[in-house]
């Protein structure tokens, strides 16, 4: 984003700050403290837990009565906002009727009707759909398939995986094996990572000039690893948990025409862009050009999937894939999770699904990046932020140091807000049907705690790994 020099100062109102009664819940921090490990947290040194006591539209309620605009849509999956009566309508009608069976051998109408809805409104290739767990296993059901088409072709020896610098795919070991190689965990496990390809992430950024020559790292490593790669992962536009950054279109249209050079399969992660986070409806649709388009052979799914309400994640591919690994040695998909194709959760993706379908959603998003756009302009102009930027309902400032995750942390809940900041990044994604005043409460908080930030780092030092 360019300098702006306009004169918006970052204040919010304490004093209009909303609340609710105090609940008569109560919560039992000792015990967290003491026994449930939270994400990515030390048991010896544990990050504070917040008590969250109910959630209506984009207002978390605490424990002690403090209501919190959700900055982050609970790591970017209630698109909806909590409570949408459609969703919560949906789940109890089906709780009621069935809420699990086995999938193997059986079938139900809400795992069709999603899987209707999904392949009418993904790209037209993509007609096979495997119902899994969390956006993790999708990632890994993808590399999977990638591995047994492979088999199937009588090209066995085509079991690496190509990918770019600063991605992130999901926590478990296939997953960790194809984040960011020194961003990521690699170093932490050894060899009980397998060893992947990288080449340079994208480079130019959304809405800039591409080169064409930026591809020319992946073009070398295709062609002396013919034989070798089964297929290519990114996250389409928006490298997310690995930075937050925005990339430009064109990289992606290089890199499905490179692919089909190398005969390689192209796999796409839109588990955090997918269902009009970055406004369009998935990621991918912002590389068209001159009647070019991009197609996956293989597409992961998840987070806003089921409006985040419950966890469902998808894997689809094409049908030359599903042909591939049907003619592999196994003859069948190899992979079958305990709560594959979960009705309820299926009867949850649905109803969030035909949210979005009325359409309301590309004005909601559309407001809101204008809106963030405006509202976070100044801060380029603090010294210790490196960038602000902006796409769809994703606002960013980067700063040019780590930041104290856990005490910015309190000083947003302090503020009325709950964003959870990471590495050198306070950035928002939150909740489509949030209100103008809500996101104004949201951009002027971060601007706060930017601002003090950095008389902090000028004072005493303030930043330091969290």
């Amino acid at each position: 984003m360019n300098k702006n020099n306009s004169n918006i100062s970052p204040s919010i109102s304490t004093a209009t700050l909303s609340t609710a009664e105090p609940s008569s819940s109560s919560i039992d921090f000792e015990f967290d403290k003491q026994h449930i490990w939270h994400p990515y947290t030390s048991m010896n040194n544990a990050l504070p837990a917040f008590g969250v006591v109910s959630a209506k539209e984009c207002l978390l309620t605490l424990d002690d009565g403090r209501q919190l605009i959700d900055g982050t849509s609970s790591w970017w999956a209630c698109v909806h906002g909590y409570s949408h009566p459609a969703i919560v309508d949906a789940m109890q009608s089906q709780l009621g009727k069935l809420s699990h069976v086995m999938f193997g051998g059986i079938t139900h109408q809400p795992a069709i009707e999603l899987s209707k809805k999904l392949v009418a409104m993904t790209s037209d290739n993509l007609t096979k759909v495997f119902l899994a767990d969390s956006g993790s296993i999708a990632v890994e059901v993808a590399l999977k398939m990638a591995l047994q088409y492979w088999q199937g072709r009588n090209q066995p020896n085509k079991q690496r995986i190509l990918t770019v610098k600063c991605g992130y795919h999901g926590d478990t070991f296939a997953a960790m094996s194809i984040c960011d190689p020194e961003g990521g965990m690699h170093t932490m496990f050894g060899d009980s990572v397998t060893q992947h390809e990288f080449v340079s992430a994208p480079q130019a950024c959304f809405g800039a000039c591409f080169n064409p020559s930026e591809l020319g790292e992946m073009r070398a490593k295709l062609e002396a690893m013919q034989g070798e790669i089964a297929a290519v992962i990114i996250e389409p536009i928006l490298q997310g948990a690995g930075g937050m950054r925005f990339y430009h279109p064109d990289y992606l249209l290089g890199l499905r025409q490179l692919c089909d050079e190398f005969k390689v399969l192209l796999i796409l992660d839109e588990i955090a862009t997918g269902f009009g986070r970055t406004g369009k409806m998935f990621a991918y649709e912002h590389a068209a050009s001159n009647g070019q388009t991009v197609e996956a052979d293989i597409l992961c799914l998840g987070k806003a999937l089921t409006g985040g309400y419950i966890s469902l994640a998808v894997t689809m591919c094409s049908d030359e894939v599903a042909q591939g690994i049907s003619d592999s040695p196994a003859g069948v998909f190899m992979h079958g999770p305990t709560f594959m194709g979960n009705p309820l959760a299926c009867s949850a993706a649905c109803a969030s699904l035909d949210l979005l379908a009325n359409g309301e959603w590309q004005g909601q998003i559309a407001s809101i990046e204008a809106q963030l756009s405006t509202e976070l302009a100044e801060a380029i102009d603090y010294p210790q932020v490196k960038d602000v930027r902006v796409l769809g309902a994703i606002g960013v400032i980067e700063m040019k140091s780590t930041v104290n995750t856990a005490q910015l942390q309190q000083e947003f809940v302090d503020l009325g807000v709950w964003i959870r900041p990471f590495s050198n990044l306070i950035y928002i994604m939150p909740p489509y049907v949030i209100t103008p005043e809500q996101l104004t409460k949201l951009t002027s908080a971060m601007k706060i705690v930017a601002s003090k930030l950095v008389e902090s780092v000028e004072v005493s030092g303030f930043i330091s790994h969290g």
